[in-house]
Parts: structure tokens; sequence; C-alpha cells
């Protein structure tokens, strides 16, 4: 009990923000974004809209079917209601394209296909399925008790989109879904923001890069490679530093580099209380540290501030999971408001029962990792994905969720509800 009490006292810092907390202070610091740059919009996905989008026209355009079928008078049929078969005489085809040009006399029907323009006499479809065709008459006929309703089938002007009403609002972060909109709406090129420029690099004496043979007591650095891969997510434009010696002098001429090709700068590791920890100091001879310490596990020792200019400076741990834990759950965020993005997607959080002894003290937020999964039952139901080391990448890879556990939580039974979160497309 003493020495687990021990180290409780040397991991917890009553000083540290909230993770709330935190994460308010950073959204607000964020400054909107103004620049407009047009791309096309086959170029678009993943960007974000600067501008609202209107519709210039009514979508769709016109009345067309909503299937293969024939297109009619309804009142035709309906006053022949009393014989059974009915039978209407085809006298055309309206085409996807290549609308049917003539005139329906009555009782006439016109052979339509799904997408066509229904002729302005005609105002209901039936679909192909519930009529018989006589190939050798050229007449189609059913059964009374088929006659569909009046405008069965009919997709109307503006049904999708009105003109002159907005389609996307400004702040949206394209989807499949969108660029098809706007390319239904004739619309070649689409107003987004900016790419924001990102610049990243760890520091380190013990961090080896890949494709260079390690020293005693050297370890591959992984972290840049991870940040890499969760930049590219958000579609941002990134510059990697590479590594940065443990120097006050190495550190300074970094920071000066990445403010010249960036809007925000990561690190990670050398924002800890170590000798050779130097980030914090040179920030502050830059510019000024905001806040350093959140009371979060992993990923206590995070700094945000902000240099001189405007540019924004994210201060990551040096240890793998935490870096993956800060930046998804604090920085990400901050990047899509800087991005533009409105609104922020807000995480999918739901209760599931954990399968394993949780080890926690109360006092911080923790992020431990799990795999989420259905009973039998169908109940969610989650394993921890063994131990929860910061160190730790495996834990990561062989998750699909987090499992979240409150500053005010202890140790967490099997059977017990927690709540989890899902990874995204982030992770």
């Amino acid at each position: 009990m003493t020495a687990q009490h021990s180290i409780f006292c040397d991991d917890y810092d009553p000083n540290s923000l909230s993770i709330s907390e935190a994460t308010r202070r950073i959204i607000e610091a964020m400054n909107t974004p103004t620049g407009v740059e047009w791309v096309a919009v086959r170029d678009s996905l993943g960007r974000v809209l600067a501008q609202d989008l209107m519709a210039p026209h009514d979508v769709p355009a016109h009345r067309n079917s909503a299937m293969d079928g024939y297109a009619f008078r309804l009142n035709d049929w309906a006053t022949q209601a009393h014989s059974s078969p009915i039978r209407m005489k085809l006298v055309g085809i309206s085409a996807a394209g290549h609308p049917f040009e003539g005139s329906i006399p009555e009782m006439g029907a016109v052979r339509i296909m799904t997408g066509a323009v229904v002729p302005d006499e005609a105002d209901t479809v039936i679909m192909q399925e519930r009529v018989t065709r006589e190939e050798a008459s050229g007449t189609i006929s059913m059964s009374a008790e088929n006659l569909p309703p009046l405008g069965a089938n009919i997709r109307m002007p503006g049904e999708d989109l009105k003109a002159h009403v907005m389609a996307l609002p400004a702040g949206r972060y394209l989807r499949p879904a969108d660029i098809g909109l706007a390319a239904s709406l004739g619309l070649a090129e689409v107003p987004v923001r900016p790419k924001l420029r990102v610049a990243f690099f760890s520091t380190g004496d013990e961090l080896c890069s890949l494709g260079q043979t390690p020293k005693t007591g050297q370890v591959f650095d992984s972290n840049r490679y991870t940040l890499l891969s969760m930049l590219e997510k958000l579609n941002v434009e990134w510059h990697d530093l590479g590594v940065v010696k443990d120097s006050p002098e190495a550190l300074q001429e970094a920071f000066q580099c990445a403010c010249h090709c960036a809007d925000v700068i990561i690190s990670s590791g050398g924002v800890s209380v170590g000798d050779a920890d130097f980030v914090r100091g040179i920030l502050d001879q830059l510019g000024r540290t905001v806040f350093w310490k959140i009371a979060i596990k992993p990923g206590r020792p995070f700094a945000y501030g902000q240099f001189t200019g405007g540019k924004h400076f994210f201060g990551l741990p040096g240890n793998p999971v935490a870096v993956m834990v800060t930046f998804y759950r604090i920085v990400r965020p901050a990047l899509m408001r800087l991005q533009g993005r409105h609104p922020l997607p807000t995480p999918l959080l739901f209760n599931a029962f954990t399968r394993s002894t949780l080890k926690k003290m109360p006092g911080r937020f923790e992020f431990q990792r799990g795999i989420l999964s259905r009973s039998e039952n169908g109940e969610w139901q989650v394993d921890a994905t063994g131990e929860q080391g910061s160190g730790m990448l495996s834990s990561m890879s062989l998750a699909n969720c987090f499992i979240r556990l409150p500053e005010s939580a202890g140790k967490i039974e099997i059977g017990s509800k927690v709540e989890v979160e899902p990874f995204d497309e982030g992770l």
C-alpha cells in the first residue's frame, strides 16, 4: 500500500489542468481562417468549404421517373377501371437524356426509363413489373387492382434541392457525398480554405531515424511516423523536420525553421522536467507558454504555447501512446478549428461492460486502450489490451477504442459499466 501511494503522489500534480479545461482554452485560442482558394471539385475531397454553396437551380431540374415503367394519365385508366384487364396503346419512349417529344392521346402510354423526363401530359408512372406488354398489338395491360395512386413514381423538380437554397454550409469538411452533390449542381470549382501548414519534429539524443544504425542506448523514432499518419488523415500540408538533438541551440534553430514554414508547430518529447528538457525554456524566449501539464494519463507533460507572429505550438510527451492520446483528444480538434471546420465533430460515446479489471488511481482522466465487441446476447463489452504503459505502442495497435475513466474513478472491477469511445478515421 505504501509503495502504491508513493507512486500515485509522484504521478499526480494538483496544478495540472483538466482535459476539458485545457481543450476549451486551446479551442478558444484558435483563430478562424479567412483565406479562400478555388479548387476543382474533383480535387476538393477532405478540404473545408470557405463559403456557403448555393443551389443555382432545382435538383432535379425536371420531373423524372423513379423507375423503369410506363407514364400515363391516371384519369384515362381510372375511367376504365370497371373493365379488366385495362389496356393502353404505347405511343413512344422517354429514355434518360432522350425525352419523348410527342403528345399522349387518350388511353395512351409512354415507355419510360429511370431518370427520364416525364412527359407533360402524364401524371403517373407504373412500374414495368405490374403490367403485361403485348408486342404484337403494341399495347400494355394490367388488372384494375394494380392501378397506382396519382403521381406515383415521379420525382418532382427541386425534390432534392430547391434553387437558391444552401446546399452545403461554409465550414463543411467535404466528404465523397458532398463532392457528388456539388457536381450535381454543375459546379466545376468550389471555394475552400487554404491547407493548414504543420511542422513537426521529435527531440532526444536517444532517437535514431529509420535507415540509421542505432547506437547503444538509442531507439528508433516512431513518433514522427505516427504524427505524419495522423496529419495525413487531416489533409494538412506537413513538414517533417526530423530528430532534433537535446540542446538549446538545436531546438532554437528547429523552432525558427518551423515558424518560417508552418502555421502550427508540434514537437514530441522534451516538455517534462528533466535536465535535458529544453523545449519550454526556448518557447518562452521566442513566444510564451500558455499552460503546461494536464491531468490525464497518458499525456500529463503536455504544453501549449504561442510563438511571436501568432504561430501555435503543441508540445507532446515523448512516450508513443501519450503522443497519440494527446494528439487525438486535444491537438486534432484544434487543428480542425484552424482549418475552418464547423461544427467540430464530437466523439461517439456509449457504455460497455468491462471484461478486464482496470487499474486506476483517482485524480486524473485516463484513456486506456480497449477492444470493443458484442457479447453473445448482443451487449457491448470491452477488454483492455493488456498492460497500459504509455510506451507500449502495441496497446494502441491492438485497440479499437478508448476506455474513458473519469478523474473520480478508482479501480474498476470486471462486469462494471464503463464509457468507451470507438476510434474513427483519425486513428
